[in-house]
């Protein structure tokens, strides 16, 4: 049996999935919540919320994602970053979760990433979960409904957590895969409840097409002034560093949280909705994020609440430090409804710094926003990624390399070029720690971030005094208005400055072992901006 509206060209059994239980194309909201109910998935939660745990994995899990090696992505993938899978491993996964839908229910969401309609793709998500189905619905661009009976995917996505791979069988690390096959133009996900999968799997994919296209994909959140969308700002920055936090700013429309593109027409959301971390959420510090959490349809993953009153436990980080909420874009009051930008005006490069060596600012040249964007540094934070207990140091490129199929020198020359062409400012913004390394230190006051990124976004900050920080050759305001000038200068918040200066150091060689990898492929003034 099917149900739901679809094109009627367009059904599973006509690319060959058949034998399959009950199909159900396009549900809305309302009716995935009553099907996930049905089902045991969750519970409804207070506003109609879904109140999920996703098991076993309560994170990405990288090191399982595999790029198929077929002939017409051969010489363009970074293999170094990306699992290799044989043509004949994946042939083999396909027909092994065939066998596994056969006989069961699944749900298709028709979908599209991408709010440029130049550059978006249309995905057909077919999920084993009806709770995946509504999360997918929040995270990738819902079409017109009358546009579903002419819809024709570019990519498939197949999720099935109850699936388990086989290593020797499938060519791939464990009974958990995500399988990207470029050619078949086909995405697998098994073994793995965890749904942020899901919307990673389409990131990964537009970062490997875009580029062609003179796009920039970018791991970023962005906003704009209201009413004028030329100025629009993008904030880079793993998950933990203040992405959705920091975009979400009142005094200003909220494009999108996580997932960009840069093209000649300007910014670009990839999504229809945003994925916020939880933990000490708070009405009062963040608002509008914490309303979704009372708002129909809101997925809420992997928190703790009441059994009897439902209220949810911000605090307890039990089942993971990584809960989250997932909601669609709509559910925030000063949300772009086009989810369009101008070309970025300011670039903010966030990281958390777990050594508490860097400043809460710094403004970077052109060649310096290369060199931070192919190092990336930040802190993992707990919970993102599995086995991840407390905030480890590493370098990231791209702030994101676990979704960059291409090699870093790729997206780091587009970056270069459309900075040079747009003229754009570039800052690198610590929300790390201060006073110390972590466990010493602490947390750098929001407040403090909030105060700096408006004196860079209204346009002030550039007029300030700036010193040249001795470490690493960037600029550091003296004084800003509403910031303590102590917090400026890092190595005055901590007690000990004899212990700065050797953190400091070392931080200084990590970043130029790191940037070794990179060095063969760039120009002179990003090398001459490196650390030596």
């Amino acid at each position: 049996m099917t149900s739901g509206r679809v094109n009627p060209q367009n059904r599973l059994e006509d690319h060959g999935i058949e034998g399959l239980g009950n199909v159900y194309y396009n549900l809305l909201e309302p009716s995935l919540i009553e099907e996930a109910l049905k089902r045991g998935e969750g519970h409804l939660g207070q506003g109609g919320t879904f109140l999920v745990s996703t098991g076993k994995f309560t994170g990405r899990s990288p090191k399982d994602k595999h790029v198929v090696n077929t002939p017409d992505v051969a010489d363009h993938i970074w293999w170094e970053n990306n699992a290799q899978m044989s043509p004949e491993g994946f042939d083999a996964l396909y027909q092994d979760m065939l066998a596994h839908m056969k006989g069961k229910d699944y749900y298709v969401q028709d979908l599209v990433g991408g709010s440029d309609p130049a550059y978006s793709i249309n995905v057909r998500m077919v999920t084993e979960l009806a709770w995946h189905g509504l999360f997918i619905r929040h995270m990738l661009r819902r079409p017109e409904r009358d546009a579903l009976d002419d819809f024709v995917q570019d990519f498939t996505v197949i999720n099935c957590p109850g699936f388990k791979a086989d290593p020797a069988k499938h060519d791939c690390r464990s009974e958990t895969v995500i399988a990207m096959n470029f050619e078949r133009k086909m995405i697998l996900i098994g073994g793995t409840e965890y749904a942020g999968e899901n919307k990673k799997s389409v990131f990964t994919l537009l970062n490997y097409i875009l580029p062609e296209k003179g796009v920039m994909p970018m791991h970023c959140s962005a906003n704009h002034a209201i009413n004028n969308p030329i100025d629009t700002a993008i904030f880079f920055g793993l998950s933990g560093t203040g992405k959705t936090t920091l975009s979400a700013d009142p005094e200003r429309v909220l494009i999108g949280d996580d997932e960009h593109g840069w093209s000649d027409r300007g910014t670009f959301n990839f999504e229809g909705g945003c994925y916020a971390k939880t933990i000490n959420l708070s009405a009062e510090a963040e608002p509008e994020i914490y309303a979704t959490t009372q708002k129909f349809g809101t997925v809420i993953e992997n928190m703790v609440f009441d059994e009897e009153t439902l209220e949810l436990d911000f605090k307890d980080d039990s089942l993971t430090a990584n809960m989250r909420c997932a909601y669609p874009l709509e559910y925030i009051s000063n949300a772009s409804d086009t989810a369009l930008g101008g070309h970025p005006k300011n670039i903010i490069m966030l990281t958390c710094d777990a050594f508490g060596v860097l400043p809460p600012i710094a403004r970077l040249t052109p060649a310096q926003a290369m060199y931070h964007f192919l190092s990336g540094f930040t802190s993992k934070v707990a919970g993102t990624e599995r086995g991840v207990t407390e905030p480890e140091p590493t370098f990231s490129t791209c702030f994101g390399a676990p979704f960059m199929p291409r090699r870093p020198e790729a997206y780091g020359n587009l970056l270069r070029e459309k900075i040079a062409k747009h003229g754009a400012t570039c800052w690198l913004v610590n929300t790390g720690w201060t006073g110390g390394a972590y466990g010493t230190g602490s947390r750098m006051p929001i407040r403090a971030t909030r105060a700096l990124l408006h004196a860079a976004l209204d346009g002030s900050l550039v007029e300030s005094t700036f010193r040249k920080d001795p470490n690493f050759g960037f600029d550091v305001p003296t004084s800003v208005q509403g910031v303590a000038e102590v917090l400026l200068d890092p190595r005055r918040t901590w007690e000990d400055s004899e212990a700065y200066d050797a953190q400091a150091q070392k931080l200084v060689q990590m970043f130029a072992d790191n940037f070794e990898q990179y060095v063969p492929y760039i120009d002179d003034d990003v090398k001459a901006a490196a650390i030596s």
